[in-house]
């Protein structure tokens, strides 16, 4: 009940129109730098040039979080061009990630696949990675659909999916052609009982089968995890398969867990930083913590750790 009741407050603040528009003009308050890159492209170049000094990679998460029309998704659009360019002209360590929804997915799948076209060929230029992140369940099959398809096309596109679905597996068994780079997270998402495990002892099974899975069949691995137990089991894995350590990479929120990033680059392993861009931090910000309301606690807790 408590949770439900923080679930809706946070979901009322990340749409409140009054104080987005405050969170706009103030800038990153209330802890909001710890945990974005950067309303302006300035600011996130200097969080990433930051990252890259001590050894890490990042993924800058373009936001995109009120689309109500083509002009928005074509904002989202001009923002990933930001962050490409800027990624290039500053020779940065870096990829970007974006959700599909935007660029345009519930207004229909053919305007975010052309906008995805045109986000893959400016990125593809220059030589960035790009990861189409995952949405609720109810955008899930769209998703999975606009990605073949994009990636028949280009090698420069990947995805994330989740392990708390029970139809990921399958996911990764139906992908397994593309030869697909594959983001693994547990699942944000608060979904039906039918679709969501949703029980931890399972979804952490289900992560690590994946993730294993995924790594045997030889293809670039993305492991976003904050969890000791699932960054252990993975060294575990990669030793005694003699998985090489450039086909895979750990992936952690800015402002999550600084020195297991740090200590694991220093060991050497790939590490990327996921860096949130865009004027849309507060809404962000707001989404995740009515996502999953435990995450309060990690995200005070990781303040007072700064």
């Amino acid at each position: 009940m408590v949770e439900e009741t923080m679930r809706g407050f946070f979901t009322f603040l990340a749409h409140s129109k009054p104080l987005i528009k405050i969170a706009r003009k103030s800038g990153l308050t209330l802890g909001g730098s710890h945990f974005v890159g950067g309303q302006e492209v300035e600011g996130m170049v200097d969080q990433v040039k930051e990252f890259n000094q001590k050894g890490l990679g990042v993924t800058v998460d373009c936001l995109g979080e009120r689309i109500e029309g083509t002009e928005d998704a074509k904002e989202t659009v001009n923002l990933c061009y930001k962050a490409i360019h800027a990624i290039h002209e500053n020779k940065l360590k870096g990829q970007i990630s974006l959700k599909l929804y935007s660029v345009g997915l519930e207004l229909s799948e053919e305007i975010a696949i052309h906008n995805m076209r045109n986000i893959l060929e400016e990125a593809k230029k220059y030589d960035v990675f790009v990861t189409i992140n995952m949405e609720e369940y109810k955008n899930c099959e769209k998703i999975i659909r606009v990605f073949t398809k994009l990636r028949n096309e280009y090698d420069n596109v990947g995805i994330a999916l989740q392990a708390n679905l029970y139809r990921t597996e399958t996911d990764v068994e139906k992908l397994d052609d593309l030869s697909p780079i594959i983001r693994f997270v547990k699942g944000a998402y608060k979904e039906s009982a039918d679709v969501d495990m949703d029980d931890k002892s399972n979804v952490d099974w289900n992560y690590q089968n994946l993730v294993k899975t995924n790594l045997l069949k030889g293809n670039y691995t993305q492991i976003a995890t904050h969890d000791n137990d699932m960054i252990d089991f993975v060294k575990k894995t990669v030793r005694e398969h003699n998985i090489p350590l450039d086909q895979f990479e750990f992936q952690m929120l800015q402002g999550m867990r600084d020195e297991k990033q740090k200590e694991l680059a220093e060991e050497g392993y790939n590490v990327v930083v996921y860096v949130p861009f865009g004027p849309d931090w507060y809404t962000y910000f707001m989404k995740r913590l009515a996502e999953r309301p435990a995450n309060v606690g990690f995200t005070v807790m990781s303040v007072f750790r700064r």
